[in-house]
């Protein structure tokens, strides 16, 4: 195996065509420089410098592999530089994966003043339900996702990123419900609005009411949260949400919380990424954001 760093003496010697002069710009010794090439020369089985009184001068095998070499400490070099501003985070991409409501409410604040602070950071954001982007993650696909927990999954690693208040809600033509503290039963007399099978959230809440043992069948089904609190808002009866998702129109009154005598389990949204992967500088630096973000807005 040839060293390294005895093609980058090979070169140095070949451009400035003076071995002493090769080693004054590498600072190293003159012997230190003829015993590199000599070492190439043995190891390559070829003669790569004609030497003369005032210097040397490549041999045409010589000038065959200083092009190589000096592509290759080109990329090299070239290398360096992008790993520099990978760190300095001059370029790079963050794929994240998220659905709509987390996007919009969690996700889009923090995205918005980390592009400000670093532009050139290409962002690709993928929509999804958290069982489709977690498989995501797994594959590879994309960086992190945030999800709704809990997820007992041995293939990802899923931290707590804020916790969630999960309430009912209802608009103006079922207001005298949020006037008095209704049993899980009178719940499921309101006309319900879920969102569509398959989510998450919709996953936890079908599994609430069957643990009280109550079948319910919602009237509407819905694929955004921006939807639920509308249809809830016009009078077409109740849903399940975060607070925080509907926060301004609780104070703005166009929406009102339903008080309920058995208790909703608490839930979380996490971020998950592959277990025993290390993120790209981008990713990591976004995810530090993302925490301290939201642990400020907390």
């Amino acid at each position: 195996m040839i060293n390294l760093e005895w093609y980058r003496i090979f070169m140095y010697t070949a451009q400035h065509k003076n071995l002493t002069k090769a080693a004054q710009q590498l600072h190293i010794t003159q012997p230190s420089v003829s015993y590199a090439i000599k070492q190439i020369e043995e190891a390559l089985d070829v003669q790569l410098f004609h030497r003369l009184s005032k210097g040397v001068v490549l041999t045409e095998e010589g000038q065959a592999l200083l092009k190589y070499v000096e592509q290759s400490f080109d990329m090299l070099d070239s290398g360096q530089k992008h790993l520099q501003n990978l760190k300095q985070l001059n370029v790079g991409e963050i794929r994240i994966g998220a659905s709509d409501s987390l996007i919009k409410h969690l996700l889009l604040p923090q995205l918005n003043t980390f592009h400000s602070e670093f532009p050139s950071i290409r962002i690709r954001l993928s929509r999804g339900k958290t069982p489709e982007i977690t498989k995501r993650v797994k594959e590879g696909e994309i960086d992190f996702a945030l999800v709704h927990m809990p997820i007992n999954d041995p293939d990802l690693n899923i931290q707590t990123l804020v916790e969630l208040e999960d309430i009912f809600v209802v608009g103006e033509a079922y207001k005298q419900w949020s006037t008095r503290l209704i049993t899980i039963q009178e719940l499921a007399e309101i006309p319900l609005i879920l969102l569509s099978p398959g989510s998450s959230t919709r996953i936890f809440i079908d599994q609430w009411f069957a643990a009280k043992g109550i079948s319910v069948t919602p009237d509407i089904e819905l694929g955004s949260i921006e939807l639920l609190s509308e249809f809830a808002r016009l009078g077409f009866g109740a849903t399940f949400i975060s607070r925080s998702f509907v926060q301004d129109e609780l104070q703005k009154g166009t929406l009102f919380e339903l008080e309920i005598d058995s208790s909703l389990p608490s839930r979380s949204i996490g971020f998950a990424v592959r277990e025993h992967t290390k993120l790209s500088i981008a990713a990591e630096t976004f995810m530090q954001h993302l925490q301290l973000g939201n642990t400020s807005d907390n």
